[in-house]
């Protein structure tokens, strides 16, 4: 197996697409999320239909980015954790 360091620097390292929320529920929201979906199909315009897939669409994007902003800030507070840790000290602090 790779190391880690090497994966990353491959690029082979997705984080996004390896979580999968551990709830319980998830799979179960989610199937209702589909079945709603499918629903609407069946009671909407093909001009509604665009509009919902387009809201799809949107809320999948602002998941990507939400999901990121935590991958982010986890990853420093991570990396801040590690300096108090190993009690180095920032330059400004």
């Amino acid at each position: 197996m790779k190391s880690f360091l090497e994966q990353l620097y491959l690029g082979h390292l997705y984080p996004l697409e390896q979580i999968i929320p551990q709830d319980p529920e998830f799979h179960s929201v989610n199937e209702k999320k589909s079945d709603l979906v499918k629903i609407l199909e069946t009671k909407l315009s093909a001009e509604d239909n665009q509009t919902v897939e387009e809201l799809l669409d949107v809320d999948c994007n602002i998941s990507v980015m939400e999901a990121y902003a935590s991958f982010e800030y986890g990853f420093k507070l991570g990396a801040l954790m590690m300096l108090e840790v190993l009690d180095i000290k920032l330059k400004g602090k």
